[in-house]
This record gives C-alpha cells, sequence and structure tokens, in this order.
C-alpha cells in the first residue's frame, strides 16, 4: 500500500536506427519517488535504450521499501546506504552494491525568512544560498521559538507560528530519516546514535522536531513541489538535486527568491542501487560508470560518485544558489538502520 504509483521510465522497445529485430531487455525496479524524473528523461531513456535496456519503475518511501514485496522486481534504487543495506541483508543481494549518484539535504526557503534567520543569528547567507547553523536551530527548537520572536519577522505577514523545517515522515521517507540522523548527531555533541540509551537522550528534541509538523507528506518530491507552488512551511527539507535540477543546466530558469541553506551538519542521501537479480546489477553499474548516464545524472541534479569535477563544471551556472564544494558542512555519520528506525519511531510517538 506504501507504492505510491507506477512511472514509466523507459518504455522503448529500441534504439532509433537499430535493426528492428533487436529488442532491449525489460528490468523493474522500485525507486524512491526523487528519481522518477530523471528515469523518465528522455535523453535517460534513449541512453539506457542504446545499451540494451528498458527500464520500469514504480515509486515509493525508501524506508517503505522493506515492506513491500519485491518479488519480480529486478532491483530496489532506494535514496540512502541505510535501507538499502536492510534490503540488501532481506534479499541476499551481493555486496558492494553500486552507488551512481548521491545529493546532500538541503533546507528551501525564500529569501525574506533566509533574511530573518541570518538577522537572528541562525543562518549566514551569500546571494541565493547560504549554511543553516544547526546548534542555534535546534536550540530555537527546544524553546518553542515562534517567528514573531525572531527581529524581522513582524515585516513579512507569512512568518508565523513556530518555526521548525518541515520534512517528510522519517519512519517511511529518507530524506525526513536523515534529518534525524543529522539533528540528533549534533543535539548530543556529535555522538552517533548506536544504542537504545542514545536514542534516549535525544528523543525529546527529536519527538518535538516531528510532532510541531502535524501532517507530513511522504515524499520530497511532493514537498518540493507544494513549496515550489507557494504552499506549506516556510523552510522545508529537500534534496539538492531538486534544486539544481529546476533551476537547469545553465542556471537561467526563474526561481524567484529561492534560497538554499545547507545545514552546517547534514547527511548525504546515498542513493544505491539494490541488485534483486543480474540484470539489476548489471543496471545499477551501468548508471556507475556511463560517461552519458553520468552526465544525465547530472543535468537532474546529481552528484556522480568519485567525480566532483563532473558536477563542479556542469553547474557553474548555478553557483549563486548551490554550494558546489560543500564549504563549512560536516558530514553527520548515520546510525544502523535498526537504531534509526527506533528513531523514527520514537519521534513520532
Amino acid at each position: 500500500m506504501l507504492l505510491i504509483g507506477g512511472v514509466a521510465a523507459a518504455v522503448v522497445a529500441g534504439r532509433e536506427g537499430q535493426d528492428k529485430g533487436t529488442a532491449t531487455k525489460t528490468v523493474r525496479g522500485v525507486i524512491g519517488s526523487e528519481k522518477a524524473e530523471f528515469f523518465a528523461d528522455p535523453d535517460v531513456v534513449k541512453a539506457l535504450a542504446a545499451k540494451g535496456y528498458t527500464v520500469k519503475t514504480e515509486t515509493s518511501g525508501s524506508w517503505a521499501m522493506e515492506g513491500l514485496d519485491l518479488k519480480g522486481y529486478d532491483f530496489a534504487f532506494p535514496s540512502s546506504q541505510a535501507p538499502a543495506d536492510e534490503l540488501a541483508g532481506k534479499y541476499h543481494a551481493r555486496q558492494p552494491l553500486p552507488r551512481p549518484f548521491y545529493s546532500p539535504v538541503v533546507v528551501v526557503t525564500h529569501r525574506s525568512a533566509a533574511q530573518v534567520l541570518a538577522a537572528n543569528g541562525l543562518a549566514t547567507l551569500d546571494r541565493n544560498t547560504g549554511t543553516l547553523k544547526m546548534g542555534a536551530y535546534l536550540d530555537a527548537a527546544r524553546h518553542d521559538r515562534t517567528w514573531q520572536q525572531l527581529k524581522g519577522a513582524a515585516a513579512h505577514g507569512e512568518l508565523t507560528g513556530t518555526l521548525y523545517i518541515a520534512t517528510t515522515d522519517p519512519a517511511t521517507s529518507n530524506s525526513g530519516a536523515l534529518y534525524l540522523a543529522a539533528a540528533s548527531y549534533v543535539a548530543d555533541k556529535g555522538r552517533v546514535a548506536a544504542s537504545t540509551a542514545d536514542v534516549e537522550r535525544t528523543a525529546p528534541l527529536m519527538r518535538k522536531l516531528i510532532s510541531v509538523q502535524g501532517a507530513q507528506q511522504s515524499s520530497t518530491d511532493a514537498a518540493f513541489r507544494d513549496f515550489i507552488s507557494g504552499a506549506g512551511n516556510p523552510l522545508v527539507l529537500v534534496y539538492e538535486s531538486q534544486v539544481a535540477a529546476l533551476l537547469g543546466e545553465d542556471g537561467g530558469r526563474e526561481a524567484g527568491d529561492l534560497t538554499v541553506l545547507y545545514p552546517d551538519t547534514t547527511a548525504n542521501s546515498d542513493h544505491t542501487v539494490v541488485p534483486l537479480t543480474d540484470a539489476g546489477r548489471a543496471l545499477g553499474e551501468l548508471l556507475s560508470a556511463d560517461p552519458t548516464l553520468r552526465r544525465l545524472a547530472v543535468r537532474h541534479g546529481f552528484r556522480p560518485q568519485g567525480a566532483t569535477a563532473e558536477f563542479t563544471a556542469a553547474t557553474a551556472g548555478r553557483t549563486s544558489y548551490l554550494n558546489q564544494k560543500l564549504t563549512g558542512v560536516r558530514q553527520a555519520p548515520v546510525p544502523a538502520s535498526k537504531v534509526l528506525h527506533e528513531m523514527a519511531r520514537r519521534a513520532g510517538n
């Protein structure tokens, strides 16, 4: 029931100019929703067909994949290594798992909100990007601070109510779980949760971060679309890849007053393929190694593993929004999946 829906990603029977008697091999997979547009891109479809593949996908929350019956599928493609490792154990997938690309989680907001945060010591700004100070933000959350308590907020009627970052549901969605991983790491003074006692120490704050949100989206795709349309909270956690894709390859697309804040302590989303068949593994390795597919991944905002120069060169026109080198951003280690599940459960109670 947690499948959001089917997305036909590559439905070509063959490739242009190819002998009509030659067909591609159909490979089926379940993917995180943030990769749906990548697999639906006609150029991606063409590049896969040129290598002999037709890829058909359905979307699901990354953590929700564990509860699905994946019999008959060739691969699962969650948005992080932790749920991928869970699936690999369940289906006895051979290690190492292909990890074609990754994306940091970021907070999108509008210029007015970002300026208020900066004026109150919660962020720093440089043009349309900046850094969210996680320690200061968590301290504000502990004390239930409202926008109205921040100097400068009164000039912006839309900035009202409790100050919080809207996330996806951490029990089913990867970005929400990564948010808890980074927040708990900062809250526990740089310690990675590894036991029930560790989870217990930060549980009250994690519960506050989630409960203040009310109903949560099940996917970052839906959350980002709502934000772009002008609906929802002033601060929304999404993937950097979604922002980069919105701006376009040359950075020339209209983005209004969009401002991108990189948490100074965050967690990367390592998009990891869990091969369920040999064909699924071959596809994962192709996504990792093929130059055309790597270039197309960058078009959709993803950072290919092992080659920062590809992303830097391709996003040269988007530097006013993107922190290409992740300067000033520290990576928080992600707890083991069992611990992260417990953290999400406690945060939701």
